[in-house]
Order: structure tokens, then sequence, then C-alpha cells
């Protein structure tokens, strides 16, 4: 059965699809075979309007974004296809988480993206709103990604740590063999998205910190991350998620001001590499928190894994655990969450469960996403 996954993060630099065949050689074991992914940039256009989306929208922003996303996350399902080189009636559906607009964990969660224009522009069905039956259900919503990191990236001997790079952090820890009832999962706090925000507000020209050029030139301000981590979401209990609502633009903001109250010759690639240094020391204090498995490998994956300086930022907050190449052993990490989705899909479309209660919190396995015919 093959499935398009499709996912655009809170970091707002573009959407992913991927292309998914998957397959089940023995039974309830998946295997899945990426046949190929595409990411489409967001134009600054684009991306102002999204951010603006997340901040001060008003119904007619939203009415007018859910369509327009609609259209957009079309155009990337059919050009995925197209370069995979399969036709669109040997595709069973579209997975498509959308684009969160406002995550609200214990009471709600909203994604957008109209799945209508989807199936309409493509002719095929489309199953998409993955978080909401587990958050009806009592849990998080998110992360989601925990179904794909125990069934299709777990070892057979050793515990596994899968951390996602996005947006937002968020790190599955998997048993040996993949077990559900071993897994947990949380998010960590940012990922890149704090980093390409204060980037473009900073660096209006580019999109995002490009190789980690600047990050690599300066030096973090270490009092302000000190003071950042003491926010109450980095030290709640697991289960938990985040996302926009709090790690924000106006959290990019402050953090800028905060830099220059610290220090009046700290230059933009000093900010820049304080927001760096803030991820990295937040996922090894979430592990240093809450992660008491034996684990011996993590595998770093999402956009911010091709940032070299916060790959090396995480790396030496994180020793002497070993932080290992998602891409030389699975895959182009930049299309791990695309797949998740397009997972979470091909289980709806057979009747089971997506979520992972012990990383939710959720009283119990649901079947996740709506369907809409082609």
């Amino acid at each position: 059965m093959i499935l398009v996954g499709l996912m655009s993060g809170t970091s707002l630099d573009g959407i992913t699809a991927a292309v998914v065949r998957f397959d089940e050689p023995v039974t309830g074991k998946v295997s899945a075979e990426l046949l190929g992914f595409t990411v489409r940039d967001y134009t600054r256009e684009q991306r102002d309007r999204l951010t603006k989306a997340l901040t001060s929208g008003s119904p007619a922003d939203y009415c007018r974004l859910n369509f327009d996303l609609g259209e957009l996350l079309a155009s990337a399902a059919k050009f995925a296809i197209a370069e995979a080189g399969i036709s669109r009636k040997d595709v069973a559906a579209i997975a498509s988480h959308g684009q969160s607009i406002w995550h609200e964990p214990g009471h709600s969660t909203w994604q957008t993206g109209e799945s209508s224009v989807i199936a309409e522009l493509t002719g095929i069905d489309v199953v998409s709103d993955f978080r909401v039956r587990d958050m009806a259900a009592g849990g998080q919503g998110a992360p989601l990604v925990p179904m794909a990191d125990a069934m299709l990236f777990s070892s057979t001997t050793t515990w596994r740590a899968l951390q996602n790079l996005g947006g937002i952090g968020n790190v599955t820890i998997v048993p040996p063999g993949g077990d559900l009832s071993g897994v947990r999962a949380f998010d960590t706090g940012p990922g890149c998205g704090v980093i390409d925000r204060v980037t473009r507000s900073l660096r209006p020209d580019l999109p995002y910190d490009v190789g980690g050029g600047l990050a690599s030139k300066g030096s973090p301000a270490t009092s302000v991350v000190d003071r950042l981590l003491t926010d109450p979401y980095f030290r709640a209990d697991p289960p938990k998620s985040t996302g926009p609502e709090l790690f924000n633009q106006q959290y990019a903001i402050d953090l800028i001001e905060s830099c220059r109250a610290a220090s009046a010759d700290c230059s933009d690639e000093d900010i820049i590499a304080t927001a760096v240094s803030l991820t990295a020391r937040s996922i090894a204090d979430a592990y240093q928190r809450f992660v008491a498995e034996p684990v011996s490998e993590i595998f770093c994956s999402g956009g911010g894994a091709r940032n070299p300086a916060l790959m090396h930022a995480i790396t030496a907050a994180l020793a002497p655990r070993r932080v290992m190449d998602f891409d030389a052993t699975f895959f182009d990490g930049e299309a791990k969450e695309a797949v998740a989705f397009a997972l979470l899909g091909y289980l709806h479309l057979t009747g089971r469960p997506g979520n992972v209660p012990t990383a939710t919190g959720a009283r119990g396995p649901r079947i996740l996403g709506k369907r809409t015919p082609a």
C-alpha cells in the first residue's frame, strides 16, 4: 500500500512530502520503503502569512489560509508522486498533518490545510486532523511520531532515543524490539524553531541560519540561557507537549532583547548562538531529568539536524551518550516526520490505533485521523 505523508512544521520553513510503500511480510511487522520525497520551501510572503496566523490573524485570514494552504499541500503531494515515478491511482491515500496554528495541551489543538481541497486537486483520499482524537481521549495530542519510531526504527538489542529537531524538539525512547508498552515520548522544547525565528528577525533576508554559519561565529549568552531554562515547561513531568503557543515569534524577540540587555556588545552571531545553546541545553536537561532508561544511541533528524552548529552543541551537551547519523542508518532524516504521518494514515486505513498512550497520556489506543474521500 502506497501513501503520501505531508508535514508542515512549526519552524515554518516549508512542506515536506514523502511517498512511502508499506508492507507487512510478517503479520503486525510493518516495513516502510521511502520511494521519494520533496521539500517545498515557503516563500517569504507565505512564511509571513503563516507567522501572522500564529499571532494575530482574523477570522477571514484563517478561513482563506485553510484553503490556500490546502492548495500548497496538494501541489507538494502531486510533485512528490511525479518525482517518485508512480501513478496517482496507485496511491491509497494522502496523510496530511497540515500546519499547527494552536496547540493547548489538556484542552484542544488546531491544524489547518483543508483536506477537501487536497482531495479535490489530487483525486486521492485524504486522512488528516490526526491529533484531535488523542486529545479527546485525554491525551496531549503530541508527540505522534512515537508509533513510527517504535514500529520502524527500533533496535533488536539496545534502547534508542529518536530526537526530532523540527520547529519543536521531541524525543521518543524506544526499548529493544519496539515494544509499545515501554515506549515513552515527550516534547523537549524548542528544536530549530526559535533559532529560525531569531535568525529571520535579525537577518530578514535569510530563511534560517544556513549551515549554522552565523551561530558558529558567535558565543552564547550563558546567563540568558540559564534564565530561559527556568521556564516551568522544562521542569514539568512527561507526558507533555508544546508548540507555537509558547515558543513563538514573541519568544524569539524576548530572547533577542535579553541578549542585548545582558551585553551591549552582543552581536547577531552571539544571539543566534544563544538560541542554539538553548535548544541543545534544553534537550540535555530533558534527558538528565526524565530519561532513566539505558539509552546508548541517539538518532537526530529534522531540519535542525542539518545545522552543524546545533549538532555540535547537542553532541557536546549529551556526551557521553552517542549521537548517531539517522541518514546513514535509515534514510534522509528530513523525510522522517512525513513518513511518520504516512504511517499514521496507513494505520487509519487498516483500522489500527496510531497513538502511543504512554507517550501522549491518552486513556487508551485510538485510531487517529479523519478520512476525506476523493
